[in-house]
């Protein structure tokens, strides 16, 4: 197995995984995302964020998609994992392991505070798997969202 950066012809495959994601996560129709929008985010003139592909015998297998974010509490920027996936196939071959361990050896390197996600309540082998690797859950916290029309409401108040 091998972690590797993600190159714009891994677009598709990134996509279809964020897709295969989705329906895990019982949000089938929710990726409105093209792969222009993908290579935009990841590859264009100012990218948004990072992907690694975790490959086995040159077939991808899985991918983590971050971005930095910035913590005034500490002052040091930190990542934000938007998505992990390993296909069904593939899990409990260390693929999900390797890719956060990268990530956290990319946030090491670039003197980062924080390695932070989000994870369904529900996902139980998730949440097993990620405390295993030092992982705390912030149950103190509650995700807020406002998208869509609100934005639109908002800005306008």
């Amino acid at each position: 197995m091998i972690i590797r950066n993600a190159t714009p012809a891994d677009v598709p495959q990134i996509l279809q995984f964020a897709k295969d994601l989705a329906v895990y996560e019982r949000e089938p129709d929710a990726v409105s995302a093209s792969e222009a929008d993908l290579h935009a985010g990841l590859f264009g003139p100012n990218p948004l964020v990072e992907a690694l592909i975790a490959e086995v015998d040159g077939v991808a297998v899985g991918s983590a998609i971050f971005y930095r974010t910035f913590s005034t509490w500490t002052g040091k920027p930190g990542f934000w994992l938007d998505d992990l996936y390993v296909r069904p196939e593939s899990r409990g071959a260390g693929a999900g392991k390797a890719l956060l361990v990268r990530i956290a050896a990319l946030a090491a390197e670039r003197g980062y505070a924080r390695f932070e996600w989000w994870v369904l309540d529900w996902n139980e082998p998730a949440i097993g798997f990620y405390k295993k690797l030092g992982a705390k859950p912030m149950d103190e916290w509650t995700v807020m969202r406002v998208e869509g029309d609100a934005i639109a409401a908002l800005a306008a108040t």
